[in-house]
Parts: C-alpha cells; sequence; structure tokens
C-alpha cells in the first residue's frame, strides 16, 4: 500500500502529461485543419473568379453560340484542377523568358528588307476610318460590346482580359499567334490597346456608322471583313494550326500540299470540279452546291465532311494535301469566311470561288481570271459546269491561273504573315490617342502560360509553329493610296462582269440549241 501510494502522484502527473499532449495535437490539427481548408476555400474561390484563354469561367459570345468546350484537365479533384489554374494563370509568366526587348534595327548584320506585297496597302484602307479622328479610349471601349477579348502589348509584354470564350482552340492560337510575333520582332512592337472578336461574322455596320452621324465606328479586329462592315481583318488562329481539324502550322501544311500537287501533272488530274467540307453551317452556298454533285451533268463531285467520324479514324481521309487531285477545286464561304480558302488555293489546281463576300486579311490580293475563276451563287450548278468546260477547252490557260493561286499562297509564308501583323498593328497604334495601360482585369499571358493550359496535342502544334528572331527588318509597307486601291475594285469587277456575260452568252447559246424548230415538229 505504501509503494502504491507514493506512485499515485506520478501516475497522476503523467496522466495530466498524456493528456495535455493529446489535447495539444488536437488542437494543432484541428488549425492545420482550418488553414488547409480556407486555403482549399481560397484557392477554390480565386480559381472560380479566374478566366483564361481556354474559356474558363467564360460564357459564350451572345452573337455566336456554338457547342461548349469540354476542358481536358489532368488533375481529377477540384482542388488539383483550381491549384493547377492558379499556377497556370499566375505563376509562369513570373518565371518566363520574355523576349529581348533590345530593338531589332539595333542589331548588326541585318539582311535588307523588301517592298510588302501590293496588298498590304488595304491597311491603309482598312483604318482610314480613323485617319482624321484618331481612336479614343472611349471609342476603343465601345468595342468591346463585340469582342471576346482585350488585347495590350505594353513594354513588350502581352496583357489579355478575356469577356467570352471563343469555339475550340481559337483564342489559344490567336494569342499564341501574338506572343510569336514579340519573338519575332522584339522590342519593336509598339504599345497597342484592341479589342478583338473570335467568332466568325463581321458586324461594325456601316449602315450605322457614318461621318456625318454616329462617328467614327469602334475598332474591332476579327479574322474577316465585307465591303458592309468597318471590322479589321486579322490573320485567323490556323496559320499557327488547327489541331481539333489536325492542320499544320500554314508553312508546314503549305509544304505539304504544294509537294503533293506538283507530284501529278496538272492534265493528269481528274477533269471535274471537287469540294469537301461541312454543309451544314447555315450556308446557302454550300446547301445549293449539294445539287451539283453529278460529274455528268455538272461536271463536279461534292463530299460531306463529318469532322466527329474524321477524328475517330485518326483523320485519315482529310489530309489536305491529297485532296489536289483534280484540276478545279470549289471555294464555297461557310457561316462567314472560311479558312480553307488558302488551302484551296495552294493545290495549283484552278480555284473556282462562289461570289465570296466575306474578306480575310490576304483574299484583297486576289485577282479574278489571275489567281481564280469566278462562280455565281444565283446559277451555281450551270456556273460551275462552264467553268469546267472552259478549262477543259483552255487547259494551258486554266493550268496557269492554278499556277497563279498556288504562287500567291507561296509569297504568303509566315514571314509576310508577321509582317502584315507588324504593320497593321503598327499603324493601328499611331492612331490612337491615349497611352495604353493594362488594365486591372487583364492577365500577363506568355507562351509558358499558354503551354501550361495546353493537352498534349495541342502543345505539338504550338512548338511546331514557335517563330524566331527575324535576320531582317519588315518589309516596308507602301504609302497610302486610295486611288489605286478602287481601281483595283473596279478592274476586279468589271473581270468578274466579263466572265458572267461570258456564262450568259454560252447559255443562251445552249437554250437556242435546244428549241425544236416549229416546221421540224413531227404533224399530229
Amino acid at each position: 500500500m505504501g509503494i502504491l501510494s507514493k506512485a499515485h502522484p506520478r501516475t497522476r502527473f503523467c496522466s495530466r502529461t498524456s493528456l495535455f499532449k493529446i489535447t495539444a495535437l488536437l488542437f494543432i490539427f484541428s488549425l492545420l485543419s482550418l488553414v488547409l481548408f480556407k486555403v482549399d476555400d481560397s484557392v477554390t474561390q480565386i480559381a472560380t473568379q479566374t478566366k483564361t484563354v481556354v474559356g474558363h469561367n467564360l460564357g459564350q459570345t451572345p452573337w455566336h453560340r456554338f457547342p461548349p468546350k469540354q476542358l481536358n484537365e489532368n488533375n481529377t479533384t477540384k482542388y488539383g484542377k483550381a491549384a493547377n489554374l492558379i499556377k497556370c494563370t499566375y505563376f509562369t509568366c513570373l518565371f518566363s523568358s520574355n523576349p529581348s526587348n533590345t530593338p531589332l534595327n539595333q542589331h548588326p548584320k541585318l539582311l535588307n528588307s523588301s517592298t510588302c506585297p501590293s496588298f498590304y496597302r488595304w491597311i491603309h484602307r482598312d483604318l482610314e476610318p480613323w485617319a482624321q479622328s484618331k481612336i479614343a479610349q472611349g471609342n476603343l471601349m465601345e468595342a468591346q460590346a463585340h469582342a471576346a477579348f482585350r488585347v495590350v502589348i505594353y513594354s513588350g509584354k502581352l496583357y489579355v482580359d478575356f469577356y467570352y470564350a471563343c469555339a475550340q482552340t481559337r483564342a489559344m492560337f490567336t494569342i499564341w499567334g501574338l506572343l510569336q510575333l514579340l519573338r519575332r520582332y522584339p522590342g519593336m512592337i509598339p504599345d497597342v490597346d484592341l479589342m478583338f472578336d473570335c467568332m466568325d461574322r463581321s458586324s461594325v455596320s456601316r449602315k450605322r456608322y457614318r461621318p456625318r452621324g454616329r462617328w467614327p465606328p469602334p475598332p474591332l479586329f476579327r479574322y474577316c471583313t465585307t465591303d458592309w462592315e468597318f471590322d479589321i481583318p486579322f490573320p485567323d488562329w490556323s496559320f499557327w494550326g488547327w489541331p481539333e481539324t489536325n492542320i499544320q502550322p500554314w508553312d508546314k501544311e503549305f509544304s505539304k500540299i504544294k509537294n503533293e500537287s506538283e507530284a501529278q501533272n496538272w492534265r493528269n488530274k481528274t477533269a471535274y470540279a471537287y469540294w469537301k467540307g461541312n454543309p451544314y453551317v447555315a450556308s446557302p452556298a454550300r446547301m445549293e452546291l449539294l445539287k451539283c454533285n453529278d460529274t455528268k451533268l455538272w461536271g463536279a463531285e461534292i463530299f460531306t465532311q463529318d469532322w466527329i467520324k474524321e477524328k475517330q479514324v485518326g483523320f485519315k481521309t482529310c489530309d489536305l494535301a491529297s485532296q489536289c487531285k483534280h484540276r478545279y477545286k470549289i471555294y464555297a464561304e461557310g457561316f462567314a469566311w472560311s479558312v480553307s480558302l488558302k488551302y484551296i488555293l495552294s493545290c495549283g489546281s484552278l480555284p473556282l470561288m462562289i461570289n465570296p463576300i466575306f474578306q480575310d486579311f490576304f483574299s484583297r490580293g486576289l485577282v479574278p481570271k489571275e489567281n481564280y475563276w469566278p462562280v455565281t451563287y444565283s446559277n451555281l450548278c450551270h456556273s460551275i459546269k462552264f467553268a469546267v468546260d472552259w478549262g477543259n477547252a483552255n487547259p494551258s490557260k486554266a493550268e496557269e491561273i492554278g499556277k497563279g493561286a498556288r504562287d500567291l499562297m507561296g509569297t504568303l509564308n509566315m514571314e509576310r504573315v508577321y509582317d502584315y501583323m507588324y504593320h497593321l498593328i503598327n499603324e493601328y497604334s499611331k492612331l490612337q490617342n491615349f497611352k495604353p495601360v493594362p488594365p486591372p482585369t487583364a492577365q500577363e499571358v506568355c507562351m509558358e502560360s499558354i503551354l501550361c493550359y495546353a493537352n498534349e496535342r495541342e502543345k505539338g502544334f504550338l512548338k511546331g509553329s514557335i517563330a524566331s528572331p527575324s535576320l531582317s527588318m519588315p518589309c516596308t509597307l507602301q504609302s497610302p493610296d486610295r486611288e489605286l486601291v478602287e481601281n483595283w475594285i473596279q478592274k476586279n469587277r468589271k473581270i468578274i462582269d466579263d466572265v458572267q456575260e461570258m456564262e450568259k452568252i454560252q447559255m443562251e447559246q445552249n437554250d437556242t440549241k435546244n428549241i425544236v424548230p416549229t416546221s421540224s415538229m413531227p404533224p399530229k
């Protein structure tokens, strides 16, 4: 009993110590749990408010709905996805290797630059509405109502403010293209602030904005324009690749198409017109084109492209280089302009263009009967048949036009695309009468941040289109010449009218042949 009674205080002390330790551990565990919960909650909250180049927390553009994009994210947990989003958006550019800001023109041993292609003069024409009034910040902000995102280039860095998601990877590859421009001409891209819409149809109507009324129009960049809109055309995303359709970056794709085309003599090609594409895009021209699928009656082969099936079989039957086996290739606009134009022109086949309404940045340089043959939508199948018959009756001339189209696209390599981007942005920046500064809601975007978001397939296309610093200055942009551009427009219209008159005469002759004279009719 004595021994037990003497040990009792120590046992009681040990019990108190153990209880204290357990209580302390529980407190620390609870505190850590609370901290982790708060961190997790904060990370998740930030992630749900962060808008990204691939479309996180962004709705569709109200003016053009499209199927929602499935985001391919490796992290399956909610916290993992949120943490990756924050890492890609806020941390990758902190450790990125930004292009040198030493102006290219200060580098020794630069090659002499050439004169820009003549169609670059359209840059002056596109920016003409702001030549006198300049671009005020209020004028720029008016364009936000039509824009999917805002781009600010400031001190050689790129900042983007996202408003809406873009279809597929359009935003990713468009912004990637701007980053490559900064790499190609380091230290030469001026500070600039612009609004960009990544969907198809132009929207700034000339009817709504007039010099004596509401003026100037809001400056809005996009991939195409029309004669009835002020939208400023800019090179589309597919010049850097289009993973969803397996189309490679432009220089690589053009080289494949050109080599495949030249492997077969033009006169040995199938003597029909060819088109393959998706007609179900609210395109009257493409739907009408389906009626012309008859080689005997109309001299045309028309095929429907199912991109879902193509993806399932690994794009085995839609290789663009393998679609140059016909003497004639048809270009039909989709919902608006179509990126397919540059690939059709590259084939060396005679391009048959169905009354294009929309214009991209380079299509204004096309000349009918030099780079393509105009086809009339109002009498489509007959017009295609007339073009095919004319080409087969005049093979040397038809081949020459096809070659003229391919040669034109050969001059439009990525060097020239970057030159166009450079001059357009440079001339646009001269019109802004305010100092561009990134808004608080804009994010810095760099190559590393885009690659951070890209899946493995997209990374292959992106890395395959990385630009190197130029060995020469940009081509020399020619001065504005409004009269010259007007002469081009009138000349092209005259050639198209002449072709349509040829068609009309041919149709009248055919109708005359089909009329049975009264004297030769059998008696009743």
